[in-house]
């Protein structure tokens, strides 16, 4: 079997463990160069520690493959910077960034902190913006050198963004912007053979712990398929940075054990114009006269209650 990644290069930010080290490993299994990303911290963001990266690392190693272990904080824009720098030096170039990593500290909005809220919308939101943002700029001067690019972002939004949940206001807000973002840059980086797509994976991993979405999506599992672990997210991820992908992008999927489905995003659903300013009493049997008539929310299936997959 050919390995589709053959010679890429590239970064996976919290790799260390969970559903990033599924990618890492997969990728090197697929021919790529990996950067694994870590900072070793703990779950809420506490603490570092460089180990668990370097045993990605050897793992890689072992089988035969080419990778690094990278220590930069994300989060913090110049640290972002020399991780995207320090890539392209020891490997000569950059192909595909996969931003992967978070941290949790659910709490329900009236009892959450602001440094809770900023703790996770700092590492979710600004840790995908800052090496994005950095791996852009690389790859815009490479096109206007007139070095053909062809590049991906796979970014990971989360159900709890896209659909909500309870007590995650501060992840499901940061994942909601990674979901926007994803849209924005996939739009602005396309003329310079950028693609921009995202995930939403559900799996059991040190995070979620537990399986926040495992316990609301029902996964169908043939005898000893664990539709939970957190490798089965890494194929989607790395097809993604395939040559056969180069026509998607703009695009978030959710990944669930065999289980994949596109997003589909907001749509302007029912409408109603007058065709002049209202009156908010006006208002009284129109709004939920709309309301009424539009599909309702979805719930962290993916699909509003009495849908059905397709």
């Amino acid at each position: 079997m050919s390995k589709i990644v053959e010679g890429k290069v590239v970064i996976v930010t919290g790799a260390a463990r969970g559903i990033g080290r599924g990618h890492a490993l997969e990728f090197a299994r697929q021919g790529a160069k990996v950067v694994v990303n870590d900072l070793g911290a703990e779950v809420d963001g506490s603490g570092s520690s460089a180990g668990p990266a370097g045993e990605v690392v050897d793992q890689i190693r072992a089988a035969g493959g080419e990778a690094i272990a990278n220590g930069e904080d994300i989060s913090d824009f110049d640290g972002a910077e020399r991780l995207i720098q320090s890539t392209v030096d020891h490997f000569g170039d950059l192909h595909v960034l996969v931003n992967n990593a978070g941290i949790l500290r659910d709490r329900m909005v009236v009892n959450m902190s602001a440094d809770e809220w900023d703790a996770v919308v700092r590492v979710h939101l600004r840790g995908t913006f800052a090496p994005l943002r950095h791996a852009a700029a690389y790859w815009r001067s490479r096109a206007k050198a007139g070095v053909e690019v062809d590049a991906r972002i796979i970014n990971t939004t989360s159900a709890s963004g896209i659909y909500g949940h309870p007590g995650q206001s501060n992840y499901g807000a940061a994942k909601a912007g990674i979901a926007g973002l994803t849209l924005i840059a996939a739009q602005e980086l396309q003329p310079y053979g950028v693609r921009v797509n995202a995930i939403a994976p559900g799996a059991l991993t040190r995070m979620t712990g537990g399986g926040l979405l495992s316990k609301e999506v029902s996964v169908e599992a043939s005898d000893g398929f664990d539709s939970e672990a957190p490798e089965n997210i890494a194929p989607l991820v790395v097809w993604l940075a395939s040559a056969a992908a180069k026509e998607i992008t703009g695009r978030v999927f959710n990944v669930m054990g065999g289980m994949i489905s596109v997003a589909e995003g907001w749509h302007a659903g029912p409408k109603i114009d007058k065709g002049a300013r209202w009156e908010p009493a006006e208002l009284d049997d129109v709004v939920p006269s709309l309301v009424a008539k539009a599909r309702k929310n979805a719930t962290m299936t993916g699909y509003a209650p009495g849908d059905e997959a397709a």
